[in-house]
């Protein structure tokens, strides 16, 4: 460890994990929280195992998200579905680029640069890695902050389905990827919670 790092951890403090509280542990391995009364840790028990399994859970989803119908559309008797792709595109073709650009990152580019991130900073943790942690745990908290901004498209299918019911006239239903692409959001916002900060910072000794 750099003489010029002091981890609380070497001094013998940890902090709760539900309302950070700082607490004294020293030699035992955790205790009761006095203000909240959870359980605190030095770190939070088998962090990069269940980060991973939430992770890789998420890359799946992320799959039938992009490829399976996110609404399918009935009008004047004709039904069509549609993609967030194809969305895209189809927003593109007819010059709304600034609602293409929106759509395109929110629904494609964050949750994936999320993802990315999530997998870089726990293959970095598990190599005990002392490099760039500053800056590592600056992505952690943009990854943190990216998962809010990735429903978009949910919302904007739930509110077009919920006003747009025309009968005969025009109808608009939530399709698979819908309910595949919350999944992953969720999972990854799981992964990002999961993940314990402070490991960034455990070098090998």
């Amino acid at each position: 460890m750099s003489d010029n790092i002091v981890r609380a951890k070497d001094l013998g403090m940890a902090g709760c994990h539900t309302c950070g509280q700082v607490v004294r542990l020293m030699e035992k391995k955790h205790c009761v929280c006095p203000r909240c009364g959870s359980d605190v840790h030095y770190r939070k028990n088998n962090s990069i195992t269940r980060a991973w399994a939430l992770l890789i859970s998420a890359f799946i989803m992320y799959i039938p998200a992009n490829t399976e119908p996110i609404m399918y559309t009935t009008s004047l008797g004709q039904q069509g579905s549609d993609t967030i792709m194809s969305g895209v595109i189809y927003f593109l073709s007819h010059g709304d680029w600034p609602l293409a650009l929106v759509i395109f990152s929110a629904s494609v580019l964050v949750p994936i640069a999320k993802m990315i991130t999530i997998a870089y900073i726990l293959i970095m943790v598990q190599r005990g890695s002392a490099r760039r942690q500053a800056e590592n745990t600056r992505l952690y908290i943009l990854a943190e902050l990216m998962g809010k901004w990735s429903m978009v498209d949910v919302f904007v299918v739930a509110l077009l389905a919920a006003l747009i019911q025309l009968g005969t006239l025009t109808t608009i239903e939530p399709g698979p990827a819908g309910m595949a692409f919350a999944s992953m959001v969720i999972l990854t916002m799981f992964a990002a919670m999961a993940l314990d900060p402070k490991l960034i910072w455990d070098q090998t000794e």
